[in-house]
This record gives C-alpha cells, structure tokens and sequence, in this order.
C-alpha cells in the first residue's frame, strides 16, 4: 500500500478519532476496489433516502477525478483527439473506476416495484448487472433495509463481493457483507455524518492506489 494511502486513513483518525477501530476493514475495502478494478469489473452501489444520496455520491468519487486528476492512457487520449477533433476537450478527460449507482434508474425501479416486488428493486439490478469479480456496496443506516439486504444476498449469489455501511446496532445486513462498516452511532443522523468521512476515505485511498 501506497505511503499516501496510509496517510489517508491516518489523516481520518486524527480527524475522526472514533472511526479508528475501522481502519482495517477500510484498507481491505480499498484493496478489494482495487482488484475489481484490476478485473475491470463493476461497482454497484445502493441504499435509501440519505444513504441512496450517499450511494450517489461514491459511484461519482470513483468515476472521475477525486483528490487527483487521472488523465486518460496515451492510447485512449490519441483516440479521443482523433474522434473530437478537439485535443483541449479530449485533454479533460479522467480515468474512472466503472461504478453506477442503483439508485437512480427510475424506469428500473418503479418496473420492479411494479411488476416483481418493491423488495427486489435493487436485487434485480444487481441480478441482471452483476458479474462474479464486481463488487456492491450497500448502506442501511438501521442494518435492516429490506431491499438492502435482499441486493447483498444476490450479489452473493452471483459472485460478487459485498461491503457495508451500516450503524453500532446489530442488523439482517450484516452477515452478507464480507467487509462491514459499523459506526458507532444509533441514531440514523448521526450514523450517515460518519459514513461520509468513510467512504471519501475509501474512495481517496482507491485513487491514491490506482491513479496516484
């Protein structure tokens, strides 16, 4: 691991004392985002109100620029100058980490609802998307989200590694993340103010191993 990454999740303890006991878990999250991106395997994300914020805001860290700009490979900047005509466009191009959040496919979801089950919503996605390699996060402030556990249950079921993000109480999440953050909070406020430090955690370290 990388001296900047290390740095990172440092740099999150002495800011956010209280997540120290997560740093292990997060640097095998990192490394688990790395290898899916290695494989160029995908990263789903998903959870509801807030947290479906939440999952928006990490697939759009992971597929652009974050803490460092990530100019394209030389082939894919020729490539790009070549189809644009334009080499100052083609030059604001970043590499990305591939991520899509499950969140925000409206004619998918309402679809689901309709036709199979309101719990499936994110499940089907990750059915139909998922690949064994991919990797799905999933963030439920109470642990209990149905469709939140019924989408980490498929991912297992497909092949994919799952991560969570959840609060200190226990939760029907739980033991289908084979990493899990639980912060120490029970209040759902309160618990998604230390989830955001997290995951841009999570997502500089990636970058920082990936791009850096």
């Amino acid at each position: 691991m990388k001296q900047e990454t290390i740095d990172i999740a440092a740099t999150l303890v002495t800011r956010y004392p209280v997540l120290g006991p997560l740093t292990v878990t997060l640097a095998a999250a990192a490394e688990a985002l790395c290898d899916c991106h290695a494989r160029n395997g995908l990263v789903l994300t998903c959870g509801n109100g807030g947290s479906a914020a939440d999952a928006g805001h990490i697939a759009g860290e992971l597929l652009k620029g974050f803490c460092h700009p990530r100019p394209p490979a030389p082939e894919q900047a020729l490539a790009l100058e070549r189809q644009l005509d334009d080499p100052a466009l083609a030059a604001k191009f970043q590499q990305g980490v591939r991520a899509v959040s499950l969140c925000d496919a409206a004619a998918i979801l309402t679809a689901t609802a309709n036709d199979l089950a309101p719990e499936l919503i994110y499940a089907q996605q990750v059915f139909a998307l998922g690949r064994s390699g991919d990797l799905l996060i999933g963030l439920s402030t109470s642990g209990n989200a149905l469709n939140v556990t019924r989408a980490l249950q498929t991912a297992r079921a497909v092949g994919l590694r799952t991560i969570g993000f959840t609060g200190a109480n226990p939760g029907r999440i739980d033991p289908f993340c084979d990493l899990l953050f639980k912060v120490p909070e029970t209040e759902t406020h309160k618990i998604q103010e230390l989830h955001l430090p997290l995951y841009h955690a999570l997502c500089a370290m990636t970058e920082a191993e990936l791009f850096a």
